[in-house]
């Protein structure tokens, strides 16, 4: 929430458009996967494995580098933190389908 206000607020108009739908893709971004670590803490009580030594570290480094290196665009306006972005991604897909798979085999 800090960051989309942050980007709606001050950065509306120090930022280019482009640079701007960036910045709002990564605090979008940013806040689905806080609610996704939440739930899965929320989860760990019911299915061991769901936690911390699970999905939540890769989510939480998923986030980290996708909407990290996002932020970093947009601010730095440096192309080549975009190329780092999809790693961030990649961990983010694989932290869901780790927490889909606990969830359907430990009910």
């Amino acid at each position: 929430m800090v960051a989309s206000a942050f980007g709606a607020h001050t950065l509306e108009d120090r930022l280019a458009a482009d640079a701007l739908a960036v910045f709002e893709t990564a605090a979008r971004m940013h806040m689905l996967h806080a609610l996704g670590l939440a739930l899965l803490g929320l989860a760990a009580a019911r299915w061991p494995g769901a936690g911390w030594q699970g999905p939540a570290v890769l989510m939480l480094s998923g986030v980290a580098v996708f909407s990290g290196s996002l932020y970093a665009l947009a601010l730095s306006g440096v192309g080549w933190l975009g190329a780092i972005t999809p790693i961030g991604g990649a961990a983010l897909i694989a932290a869901w389908g780790w927490a889909s798979w606990i969830a359907f085999t430990r009910t």
